[in-house]
C-alpha cells in the first residue's frame, strides 16, 4: 500500500495489486492458450488440452480471485470520516467510521516458527477508541513482511495531529 494523497484535509492510502494481477493473467493464458491449441489438433489431444486448460487456467483464476483485491483508505477531515473500500472479483465493500473516533494507528504482528527459524509478519490497524465502531480495525486483511505496515501506520499517525491550513512539517516543533 502507498499514500496516494497527503494534504492537511485528506489522506488517501491505496493498494492496487497490478503486478500480481498481470502475472496471474499471464499465467492463466500460459495454460489456456496451449490447452486450446491441443484441443484443436483433435484425437487424444482434445482431452489432454481440456484438462491442461481447465486445470492450469482454473488454478490461476482461483489464485486471481484470492489474491487480487483493491483496497483504499480515505481519511477526510471535512467529512469527519474514515472510508475503507475493498473490491475483489466477488464484489465491493465500503465501511465508514467517524474520523473523530480515531485515536491512532498501530501494528499487529504474528510470529511463526519453521525449519528456518522464526518469522514475524505485520499488518496496520486503525484504533477507534469511542463510538459504535470502537475497537481495532485492520487496514488490510493479510499479514506481510517488510516495513510497509510500519510506514503506513506512521503516515496515519503523522497526518492525524495536523490541522487544516497548518504546515504539517511544523507540527510538534517549538
Amino acid at each position: 500500500m502507498k499514500v496516494t494523497r497527503d494534504t492537511p484535509n485528506q489522506l488517501i492510502i491505496a493498494n492496487t495489486p497490478w503486478f500480481i494481477g498481470i502475472t496471474l493473467v499471464i499465467s492463466i493464458l500460459a495454460f489456456v492458450g496451449p490447452g486450446i491449441f491441443l484441443m484443436s489438433t483433435g484425437g487424444e489431444g482434445i482431452w489432454f488440452g481440456l484438462i491442461f486448460a481447465l486445470g492450469g487456467g482454473g488454478l490461476g483464476f482461483g489464485a486471481f480471485c484470492a489474491f487480487v483485491r483493491r483496497v483504499q483508505i480515505i481519511l477526510d477531515r471535512h467529512k469527519d470520516s474514515i472510508l475503507i473500500r475493498r473490491q475483489s472479483v466477488f464484489g465491493y465493500e465500503a465501511v465508514e467510521h467517524k474520523l473523530s473516533n480515531l485515536s491512532h494507528a498501530e501494528i499487529e504482528s504474528t510470529t511463526s516458527r519453521g525449519k528456518n527459524g522464526t518469522s514475524t509478519l505485520y499488518r496496520p490497524v486503525l484504533v477507534l477508541e469511542k463510538g459504535m465502531s470502537a475497537g481495532r480495525h485492520p487496514i488490510v486483511e493479510a499479514f506481510s513482511g517488510g516495513s510497509g505496515s510500519h510506514r503506513l501506520a506512521e503516515a496515519v499517525n503523522d497526518w492525524l495531529p495536523s490541522k487544516p491550513g497548518q504546515d504539517r512539517r511544523a507540527v510538534g516543533t517549538n
